[in-house]
């Protein structure tokens, strides 16, 4: 194989391990945030803080399901070697989970089931990427990370974008008129008063991830496999021991309780930021969608801005300019209600609440893309050795969702507790708040830079 070959093959692998963001991003944009939770909330649990406060707590199930597993299952892979056939079996489990959401209906008796389907889907996606991450310090050297990790991001934006078009302009349509955005009848003869148009996103999502995921297993490298007498037990025991090396790397834990206080405050944001908007701002599931289209072309420059900043500047300073935003931004965002803003009452039928929603949310995707990529290239820098990533990756994993059925878990008391929609959100200024404290005394190079 020439050298110019070989550069082919390398680009190739990067670009479809970048499809595997675009495979993946879909469930989050139209099922997570913007189209089936909302749509589920509102109409399939009855809407309100009570249907709010029961979508918390089945997410903070599926966090604690992450948290337990994620560590576990990297320290296996680091044993065995290849990352792709974890991949593929996780997949094959979300494909299965989120194509089942297309069974909720409106004013469900029995939601118990659309539970733990979107539960599993959850687990299984966050579950995939652990993998899926730990691929990306063989895909380039040290000095590309950045830019690599900001692609990735960025064409997972943009296939959540273009999915969200598609299903907003062809199955989504107003109870109202029976019309989509484009002003046509809804493809399939999908059924408007029945939500079939919001229920479609499921089975959309896992056709969508099936599709693009391929070309990850068909052109990216994957590491060979270790000894064949490796075992599950002595990656647990060699996770064991990174957990009891961790007080000796001040910087990575440091870094890894960062991220875990400010992804999870992303994470809640992003859950619950398209039900506050339909429950306390009065915003439609169509004009949530028009916010979507919005808030993911911002992602996609904000991963793409943040990957180029990242190779020049540095992870840090992106990291912690984008968690300080998102702070003050979601604080902006708590003080509105659908007839005041910032306390100021409104005359009724001000449109100023939603058009702040939008540029609130056109900011909060921009920052949130770029703290995703950059967040993903800094943990490179503080896991060191090449041989312990996926594990590593683990820890990060984990460190992402420990606290996140915490986060989950507060929003369903605070709203259960104050019978606001409101203020059940608050939580997640204080989880940016506290990450961006503790990435004060992260080490830009992880503990191997000793300035």
């Amino acid at each position: 194989m020439t050298v110019a070959t070989a550069g082919r093959g390398q680009r190739r692998g990067v670009i479809a391990w970048m499809f595997a963001d675009w495979a993946g991003q879909p469930f989050h944009t139209l099922c997570v945030t913007f189209v089936f939770a909302p749509w589920f909330v509102e109409y399939g649990l009855g809407g309100g803080d009570e249907g709010q406060a029961a979508w918390g707590y089945m997410t903070a199930l599926a966090g604690i399901a992450i948290a337990v597993l994620a560590p576990v299952l990297g320290a296996m892979a680091d044993v065995s070697g290849p990352r792709k056939p974890w991949i593929a079996g996780l997949s094959l489990i979300h494909v299965a989970a989120v194509a089942a959401l297309w069974f909720a209906v409106p004013d469900m008796e029995a939601p118990f089931v659309i539970f733990v389907a979107f539960a599993v889907a959850l687990v299984t996606t966050e579950l995939a990427f652990i993998f899926l991450n730990a691929m990306l310090p063989d895909l380039g050297p040290p000095e590309r990370i950045g830019r690599i990790s900001g692609g990735g991001w960025a064409m997972g934006y943009v296939g959540g974008l273009v999915s969200l078009v598609l299903v907003l302009g062809f199955m989504v349509a107003d109870p109202e008129t029976g019309l989509t955005q484009l002003g046509a009848e809804p493809i399939l003869g999908l059924d408007a008063t029945a939500g079939e148009g919001s229920r479609a996103s499921g089975p959309v999502s896992a056709i969508w991830y099936v599709v693009f995921i391929l070309p990850l297993f068909l052109l990216t490298p994957d590491i060979g496999r270790r000894a064949p007498g490796a075992s599950a037990r002595e990656g647990l025991a060699a996770l064991a021991r990174t957990l009891r090396r961790l007080p000796s790397r001040p910087s990575l834990l440091r870094f890894l309780l960062s991220s875990m206080l400010y992804r999870d405050g992303l994470a809640a944001l992003y859950a619950f930021a398209g039900i506050y908007a339909v429950g306390v701002l009065g915003v439609s599931i169509v004009q949530l969608g028009i916010f979507g289209i919005l808030g993911a072309v911002t992602g996609t420059a904000g991963a793409l801005l943040g990957g180029w900043l990242d190779d020049r500047l540095g992870p840090k300073p992106v990291v912690m300019f984008c968690v300080l935003s998102l702070a003050t931004l979601s604080a902006c965002l708590l003080l509105m209600t659908e007839r005041s803003v910032l306390g100021i009452p409104l005359e009724e039928g001000s449109t100023l609440p939603v058009t702040l929603f939008f540029a609130l949310g056109a900011a909060i995707g921009a920052a949130g893309g770029a703290l995703s990529a950059a967040s993903r290239s800094l943990m490179v820098r503080q896991a060191g050795a090449a041989r312990e990533m996926t594990r590593a990756f683990g820890l990060y994993g984990l460190a992402g969702k420990a606290t996140a059925f915490v986060g989950f878990l507060l929003i369903g008391l605070v709203t259960d507790l104050t019978g606001s929609q409101r203020l059940g959100v608050t939580p997640v200024v204080a989880l940016f708040l506290g990450g961006a404290l503790l990435l004060v005394f992260v080490k830009p190079q992880g503990d191997s830079d000793r300035a």
